[in-house]
């Protein structure tokens, strides 16, 4: 059974500092990116980064880009999302899926990578909210 599992999440001040992690488990974990993604409030979902598990490429959305990292334990086959410089605009449940390489380009990760339509299994989501 196919099994994404966030943990991490909570409530932090403005500026400070979470870490998420995304325990994937029932499936080859190198044959799949794990993207982030986060929905506040009556908003749509956002693509927050994403990762290759096959060769570690990663992406960052322009919002989180130098505030979040990304990084993989293949070993544990667990995704971890780094969150510092929290912004009361972070605070959203937060959401991990997986996404088959084969639907990856070569090259660099792009935008087009974090499209929600293109991941087939999500975990039950994670609550992050930064207060002011």
């Amino acid at each position: 059974e196919v099994q994404l599992v966030e943990s991490g999440g909570g409530l932090v001040q403005a500026g400070g500092s979470l870490r998420l992690s995304c325990a994937a488990s029932g499936f080859t974990f190198d044959d799949y990116a794990i993207g982030w993604f986060r929905q506040a409030p009556g908003k749509e979902p956002e693509g927050v980064s994403l990762i290759s598990g096959t060769d570690g490429r990663t992406y960052y959305a322009d919002s989180v880009k130098r505030r979040f990292t990304i990084s993989s334990d293949n070993a544990k086959n667990t995704v971890y999302l780094q969150m510092d410089s929290r912004k009361p605009t972070d605070t959203a449940v937060y959401y991990c899926a997986r996404l088959h390489r084969s639907a990856i380009a070569a090259g660099p990760l792009v935008r087009g990578d974090l499209g929600p339509d293109k991941y087939d299994y999500w975990g039950q989501g994670t609550q992050v909210t930064v207060s002011s």
